[in-house]
């Protein structure tokens, strides 16, 4: 129009830009221009997918432990969604994405962001070097999808020790881990520090999420030593309890971690998309193969091993995902199976009592997939992003070459050292001033004993000759065939009342003899 033409011929004159709508001003605040609506929207769902997957978690070991045990594994769990948060707030975001505190970038200065004062809400992150700088998204945004990683990694660690770390000492050592352990090398890789400016790549935390977390399992293990033998027999401890409760947390995990590999991107582009189809190949090319082995070495193939099948791959393209190709992802996955199988079986043959062997799947699984990048990323033709052919997944930031395979081995042991020594000097240091394991008997039912509760209230139990309650043997969570239940008339007068009596008060059903044997289900 002519109103139009007259505007831009002002504007060329003058060199400047004259308001369409003087009514409407624009904001004097020109850092809301920088955030992209569109990254913001998508980052806030990738950041509620990543916190689905500690209940995920939760009811993925839950389902894997005895069921007299399954409240206290999913509390440990549960629970650092509250405690890591909370220290997130105060000062683990400064010591994972501050400014450098040391002159080597080690870790991050604590009073960056402490209480997230300085994180700003309609703008980037205006200190430090990571990540959260250059992406469109308010930097409120990026610390609460960072926190999420933050609180799954310790959790796990959770399934390698089930049933011995006492709840206190699992809550101090959770905190004193991340400052010592999870923050260094968040630090290190992700926000700008020793490693980043070496050209180490983690794409989504196959060094800061797997190997840490992995690694220190073997160091927890060590000073714990092994489960209480049932009654039994040590075979009975690796049976499931439910496998539903733990194809369900499979489900949750595979489902959320989308939003991990997905939101790494930081962004809702080709890269996010290429990381979703690569997690999705990998994990369906890595639990294709484990059901593969399973039925070749056990016979049959279990629903489990597909369950467990899918996290390997899941955890070995993590750190690749958005810089290879989808034929790079179906390699990774079809090589995570057998090796995070064949660390499983290595590691029981060491003596390693991994109840939920998280070593062998996350903590090799992580460094496998982080080895692996420095040989499946794009050629070296991907390295000048602003020459770089249109099918490159990520280009400018990695490519393949003898060099990134050596930084990448280099960051991937040194990780793992760091880890297990850390570990290992924390627990010993906490173990001076608290007990770190439960007794023999107490592992026997560590729901009631710890926690008050039960996961099922329906249970077939004995009484020991023992005057302790703790001295109970819980056998079966599935009822007794109709022929062998008992009716009201064949129960003592007097532990029918006493089973009325507390009905309301107890937090588990007890069983009641018959006369001359037997038990009931209450």
């Amino acid at each position: 129009s002519g109103a139009g033409l007259l505007l831009h011929y002002i504007e060329r004159q003058l060199e400047v830009q004259v308001p369409r709508h003087p009514q409407h001003p624009p904001p004097t605040m020109t850092h809301h221009l920088e955030i992209s609506p569109a990254d913001t929207g998508f980052m806030i769902m990738c950041a509620g997918l990543v916190q689905l997957m500690t209940p995920g978690l939760a009811f993925f070991y839950g389902g894997l432990v005895r069921h007299h045990n399954s409240i206290a594994m999913m509390s440990q769990n549960f629970v650092s969604l509250a405690v890591t948060s909370v220290v997130w707030v105060i000062f683990l975001f400064s010591l994972c994405f501050g400014e450098s505190w040391d002159p080597w970038g080690i870790i991050g200065n604590p009073t960056t962001f402490a209480f997230f004062q300085t994180v700003g809400m309609h703008e980037p992150l205006t200190n430090g070097t990571s990540g959260g700088t250059t992406a469109r998204i308010p930097g409120l945004l990026f610390g609460f999808y960072q926190c999420m990683f933050a609180v799954i990694t310790p959790a796990l660690m959770t399934g390698a020790f089930a049933d011995r770390m006492r709840y206190k000492a699992w809550l101090l050592f959770l905190i004193l881990w991340l400052m010592l352990v999870y923050a260094p090398w968040c630090h290190m890789v992700w926000g700008g520090g020793l490693f980043a400016k070496m050209g180490v790549q983690d794409f989504a935390g196959g060094i800061v999420v797997h190997t840490t977390a992995g690694f220190s399992c073997n160091a927890i293990l060590l000073v714990l030593g092994r489960r209480a033998v049932l009654p039994g027999g040590e075979e009975d401890m690796d049976i499931p309890h439910s496998v539903p409760l733990t194809f369900l947390g499979t489900a949750l995990l595979w489902f959320g971690w989308f939003g991990f590999n997905c939101g790494s991107a930081l962004s809702a582009n080709s890269v996010a998309a290429t990381a979703g189809w690569n997690s999705q190949v990998s994990a369906a090319a890595a639990m294709m193969s484990w059901t593969i082995i399973d039925w070749f070495v056990k016979g049959k193939p279990g629903l489990v091993g597909k369950c467990v099948g899918c996290i390997a791959g899941l955890a070995t393209v993590t750190p690749a995902a958005g810089f290879i190709q989808p034929w790079g992802a179906l390699i990774v996955g079809l090589v995570a199976a057998p090796s995070c199988y064949a660390c499983v079986l290595l590691s029981k043959r060491l003596g390693f009592d991994d109840a939920l062997d998280v070593w062998g799947v996350h903590g090799m699984g992580g460094a496998l997939g982080t080895i692996l990048l420095g040989v499946l990323a794009d050629g070296a033709e991907c390295a000048d992003a602003a020459t770089a052919p249109e099918w490159c997944v990520n280009p400018g930031t990695v490519v393949r070459s003898p060099k990134q395979f050596g930084i990448q081995v280099m960051a991937a042991v040194l990780c793992a050292f760091h880890s297990f020594v850390m570990s290992y000097l924390l627990l010993k240091l906490i173990g001076l001033g608290f007990t770190l394991t439960y007794t023999a008997e107490e592992q026997h039912a560590i729901d009631t004993f710890e926690h008050g509760e039960v996961g099922y209230y329906h249970v077939t139990a004995e009484i020991r000759e023992s005057s302790s309650p703790r001295a109970v043997s819980l056998e079966k969570a599935s009822p007794p065939p109709p022929s062998e239940q008992l009716a009201p008339e064949d129960l003592d007068v007097e532990t029918t009342d006493a089973y009325e009596s507390t009905e309301e008060s107890e937090s588990i059903a007890w069983a009641t003899k018959k006369k001359g044997g037997g038990c009931v289900m209450m």
